[in-house]
């Protein structure tokens, strides 16, 4: 069985993205190890395709792997998976797609194409209390954020922050159009610090976030609170000025973080160690991503059958409600349809080398309300 990744594997988020693969192959190592339905049935080939950091490469990668690879499936871990989007719900609309909607494609809001999204679907008109329960809980009064210059990002932002109004904070200072993995912040600095931000959400990588919060700290400016929306995981453990610059940082993750030691954490931990030459056992975003859609890949197979068509895997995967990543989410996931009733998150805090979870945000999760 050819399972195609299309990842990213050169380029400015190469870093970031690279270990996908690896952690598909662990998934499917763990799965033939504890015996899966279809494991003595299927071997699974896993055959990579790089977007070069860019949407043209996204769409060229995927044009690969579809007609020259003839994959049965296609895992997606990739920013620029919106270049691909088009095509794929088109001229490739009989290949399953599962994968993390995190790049803001259109596409994945339709229930009626190829797209499964392993996480939830980012939704301009979702917004949520769980962000801004949170800063309050932290102190909050006034909430800063920054963005990157692409929709993905500057609508989470968005969301954040009117989180944040709806449970009674003002916003301060905002910057929605950083050029992507920029560490020219002396502007940023200065912004929160002149409009009283107490809090900031950060919706940017990790390397930009902290250049923010260094650049905070040296100017003797306290924050009640920082979020990452993205930078858990053994990435940044694994390098010591992220650590010291990360300090105190709060970061959020989808699924049960490792610390908590769950069923669903520690055969993901422990398989990262086996398979994937993990040290930590700790998932970086990427490797979360790859798991998660290897791992509702195999549940795509279980329910339609393990010798199943590409045909029948869509139209039985679409019906189904049952999955949630062997307990690594909180809820199972409905892929009859992409709107949320209401959205957990899990939140840690970078204390020392290690991760803590946040006690009350274990996760927390918040009801839809109204944006203003």
């Amino acid at each position: 069985m050819k399972v195609g990744v299309l990842t990213t594997l050169s380029g400015a988020t190469s870093a970031t993205f690279a270990a996908a693969p690896d952690a598909v192959r662990a998934r499917f190592e763990a799965y033939r190890a504890e015996g899966g339905r279809c494991a003595k049935k299927l071997d699974f080939k896993v055959v990579t395709a790089d977007d070069t950091s860019s949407p043209q490469g996204a769409l060229a990668a995927a044009q690969k792997l579809v007609g020259q690879d003839q994959v049965q499936t296609v895992l997606t871990i990739t920013p620029f998976f919106y270049g691909a989007s088009p095509w794929l719900t088109t001229q490739g609309r009989s290949v399953p797609v599962v994968g993390g909607a995190f790049d803001g494609a259109k596409e994945w809001k339709d229930t009626k194409n190829n797209l499964f999204p392993d996480g939830p679907v980012p939704d301009p008109d979702g917004v949520y209390t769980t962000s801004g329960a949170y800063l309050a809980e932290q102190g909050g009064t006034v909430a800063a954020g920054i963005a990157y210059n692409n929709a993905a990002s500057q609508q989470g932002l968005k969301n954040a922050l009117a989180s944040a109004r709806a449970a009674g904070l003002r916003t301060g200072y905002v910057n929605n159009s950083v050029p992507f993995g920029s560490t020219d912040v002396g502007a940023l600095v200065l912004g929160v610090i002149h409009s009283h931000a107490d809090v900031l959400q950060l919706s940017i990588n990790p390397d930009t976030s902290f250049a923010v919060l260094s650049g905070l700290r040296q100017a003797g400016y306290h924050l009640k609170a920082a979020v990452l929306a993205t930078g858990y995981g053994k990435d940044l453990l694994e390098s010591a000025p992220a650590v010291q610059a990360g300090q105190s940082a709060s970061f959020t993750t989808l699924i049960t973080p490792n610390e908590m030691k769950s069923k669903a954490t520690e055969q993901l931990s422990q398989a990262l160690r086996k398979y994937a030459g993990s040290k930590t056992g700790i998932p970086s975003f990427a490797e979360q991503q790859g798991w998660l859609a290897a791992d509702l890949y195999l549940h795509g197979l279980e329910v339609a059958g393990c010798s199943t068509s590409q045909e029948k895997f869509i139209s039985d995967l679409r019906k189904d409600t049952g999955w949630n990543a062997e307990g690594l989410y909180p809820e199972p996931v409905d892929f009859t349809t992409v709107k949320a009733k209401k959205q957990c998150l899990y939140y840690v805090k970078l204390t020392g080398k290690a991760f803590v979870p946040v006690p009350g945000a274990t996760p927390l999760c918040g009801e839809a309300v109204d944006a203003k």
